[in-house]
Parts: structure tokens; sequence; C-alpha cells
């Protein structure tokens, strides 16, 4: 069986050997992606059958909560990076005094942010174009969501620094646990005390009838339990990066900081226009009234099965690269690269293909309401076109940043939502409405994936220095 450690050691490694070693890490990836989608799927189904209203209210901030989420992701990445490159090149004091400084950075950068969100939480679902009857409990949703991101960040920050030392099993089963919390907490909190029967015998559940707050409340709490865990394992148990018993500065040091931001200020700055491009689709979809949001959000949610294998598959691209990288090797940066590009958009292309099939199954799980359910339907399958060229963008953007190249695949993203998807959703969402804007978003992808493909096999991405040599 091929373990990283192989990496760093310098082992001459076979194809089989690399193949094994992605699949070993992108398994638990996808599995970790998978249960966080399921969360999700669980969420929208139990909020579905409150009506299209609370549907919409969670719809309508739902792009905005993916930017403050993802700009605080995409803070510790710069962080987690460095991890994994001192880790490849075997020096593991260097790799703690990076977590060390992360921490701090981390929660003070994610205070700011979410003092930033509870500020406008308010006014937000009316600047989207909400109707007086969902805005309410849009304001409610998105006000417990922003106030939990600095224990939102802690569990992208230690969950990140594990996988880039190649611990991908415990983030997963963590992600496990809190999809299984999840379902426990919301069950408990969006519905009210009731009774139900199995094999003849009656129970009582006790609920708390909170609807739409329950939801937000109970993710909350499954996330925070998440985090706890995940710090406690990464602060305490990871043998390369524990802390517990060691003696460091917490003070954040300039190189460090100045490092993290090179790597994290072009992908914050880009997830930023992204989901601001998101955004402004919202305002496109909102015009076309609560059955197109409700639907927009619940399709938004079910196509994330699909790509959220990707996802994962390109933290294990981040992972291998990275560690590759910082070990010197790079025969094995560009072998890992092509590796996961091709695995990613194999396991999408079947995904896409599981969604066309099977999308009036997933909308009838999510939707009562059968126009939601039809309107869902007909734009998940304009989406399934897109899924291995989405793949292709969302790996070697993964590829990328394992070697810490982030402004230019930050300035292909951005070119590729603002000047094809926007402007083509804003044409044709006037006379095909909601599918309209679905059929530019899977254009969009098809292009973006395009062209990371040509940046991936015909540019010199790989960073030129003194560690890298042949293997």
């Amino acid at each position: 069986m091929a373990d990283i450690s192989m990496i760093r050691d310098g082992v001459p490694m076979s194809f089989s050997r690399q193949l094994k070693l992605t699949a070993s890490l992108a398994m638990p990836a996808m599995l970790a992606q998978l249960s966080s989608i399921t969360m999700q799927y669980i969420d929208a189904s139990m909020v579905g059958h409150l009506g299209a209203d609370a549907s919409a209210s969670i719809g309508l901030v739902s792009t905005t909560l993916w930017l403050f989420w993802g700009i605080c992701s995409a803070v510790t990445t710069g962080f987690s990076v460095q991890v994994a490159h001192k880790v490849g090149a075997k020096d593991f004091d260097a790799a703690r005094d990076v977590l060390r400084q992360s921490i701090v950075a981390a929660l003070i950068f994610s205070v700011v942010v979410s003092s930033i969100g509870i500020a406008i939480s308010q006014k937000l679902p009316h600047w989207l174009g909400g109707t007086d009857t969902i805005c309410p409990q849009s304001s409610l949703y998105f006000l417990i969501f922003v106030s939990a991101l600095p224990l939102l960040t802690v569990n992208y920050l230690a969950g990140g620094m594990l996988r880039c030392v190649g611990n991908v099993r415990v983030p997963s089963i963590l992600s496990v646990i809190m999809c299984v919390l999840d379902c426990l907490f919301n069950f408990m909190l969006i519905f009210p005390t009731r009774n139900i029967t199995i094999a003849g015998l009656s129970f009582t559940i006790p609920g708390a009838d909170l609807g739409v707050l329950g939801a937000a409340l109970g993710t909350v709490l499954a996330e925070a339990v998440t985090a706890a865990l995940m710090f406690y394992y990464a602060y305490c148990r990871q043998p390369e990066l524990k802390l517990r018993g060691l003696h460091g500065s917490y003070r954040p040091k300039a190189i460090i900081i100045r490092k993290a931001a090179t790597i994290s200020a072009p992908m914050t700055l880009e997830h930023a226009v992204i989901c601001g491009a998101q955004i402004a689709v919202t305002t496109i979809v909102a015009p076309l009234g609560v059955i197109a949001i409700a639907a927009n959000s619940f399709a938004v949610t079910a196509e994330s099965l699909c790509y959220m294998p990707g996802y994962g598959i390109g933290d294990a691209a981040t992972t291998l690269v990275g560690q590759s990288y910082g070990a010197g090797r790079k025969d094995l940066v560009r072998r890992f690269a092509y590796i996961t590009v091709g695995l990613g958009m194999a396991v999408m292309t079947i995904m896409g293909i599981a969604m066309w099939i099977t999308a009036p199954l997933i909308m009838d799980m999510m939707t009562p309401v059968k126009e939601i359910a039809v309107l869902g339907i007909e734009i998940l399958r304009i989406e399934a076109w897109a899924e291995p060229m989405f793949a292709a963008a969302i790996v070697t953007y993964g590829v990328f940043i394992g070697v810490g190249s982030t402004t230019l695949p930050a300035v292909m993203n951005f070119a590729s939502i603002w000047i094809v998807r926007l402007p083509l959703a804003w044409i044709l969402a006037k006379s095909m409405g909601l599918k309209g804007v679905w059929i530019a978003m899977c254009l969009e992808l098809i292009f973006r994936g395009t062209i990371f493909l040509v940046r991936l096999l015909r540019s010199r991405w790989i960073p030129s220095g003194d560690k890298i040599h042949t293997s």
C-alpha cells in the first residue's frame, strides 16, 4: 500500500503506486464532501416540507453565505499550503510554527468578517430583491450562520492542516459525524412535537417547532461539535502538527503572514468576485418569483452532489502536489496533477449521468411542491452536461494551489464568470426564465474547464526554485 511519506522520503514511485496513493487520499476526501452534501440535502428536504416561502427564504441568502464561508476558507488555505510544503521537506518544527500563527490570524480575520455579516444581516434580503414575506426569515437565517463563522473557520483550518499532512481519514470521519448530528439537531429543532408509528409502535418525538431558525441552529450546533473535535486532533494528536506540551510563540510573524497572504489573497479576492457574481445571478432570479427562487436553490443543492466529489479530489491534489513540490520532486508534481485531474473528470462524468437519470427522484425528495420540482428537474438536466469540464476546473485549481500558484487561476475564474456567465444569464433570463440562467451556467463551466486544462497541459505552471528536481 502506498503511503504519503514515500513522497518526502524520496522513495521511487511507480505509476500504480501513485494511483493507489491518489485513491487512498481522494476516497476519504470525496466521502467527506459527500457527507457535507448529504447534510445540505437533509436541510433542504426538511425545510422544503415547510413550504415554498421557507425554501425561498434560505435560497435567497445562500449565495451570500457561500461568499462569507469561502473567504474564511481561502484565508486558511494560505497557511495549510505552507504546512504541506514544510512537511514535504520534513521540516516539522516549521510546520508547527505555521500552525501556531494560523490559529491567531484566522480567528482574528473570521471575527472581523463575522462582524460585517452581522451588520448587514437585516438589510441583505431586501438588497437581493426578496419580498416582505420571506425577508424576516432570510435575515434570521443569515444572522445565525455568520455569527458562527469563527467556529466554522476553526473547522476549515484544522481540517485543511490534517489533509495537507496526508491525514484525510479523521476529517472524513468527522464530516460523517457532523452529518449525523445535523440530522438529529434539525429533526428536533425544525418541526413541532409529533407522534410517529413504526412497525405498529407509536413514539412521541419532541420538537422545538422553530422552522427556518431551527435549520440554522441545528447546522451550526453540528458544525461547532465537529470544529472542536477537528481542532483537538490537529492540536493534540497529529504527529507532524501537535502542539500540546510544546513551547512556541503564537504571535503572528511577518514572513508567515506575508506568504499566507500571497497565496490566500488572490483566492479570497477570486472567491469574493465569484460569489459576487452568484449574488448577481440571485438578483436576476429573484424577480422570476418564489417558485424560481426555490427551484434554483434546490437545484444548486442537488447539483452539489455531482461536484463535491470533485472538490474532494481537488483537496487530494493539493496535498499530493504540495508535498511533492516541497520535497523537490518535479516529476511527481506533474504526474499527480494529471492523475487527479483525470480521476476528477471521470468521477464527475459518472455523477452527471446519474444526476440526469435521477433528477425527478431527487427533486421529489426535496420538495412536495410540483411546480418547484418540475422546474428543478429541467435545470438539473441542463447542468448535467457541464460536469466533466467543471471537474477539470475544480481539480486543476487544486493542483495550482498545491504549488502556491493562485493569482492567474483566480483571474481565470473571475474572467470566466463575469465575462461569460453573467452577461449570458442576463440575456437568456429575459426570454427563457430560470432555464436560461442555467444554460448560461452550463456554457460558462465548459469554457472554464477548457481554459484550465489548456494551462495545465501547455503552460509552465510549476514555480522555479532550488527545491525542484526530477525523480
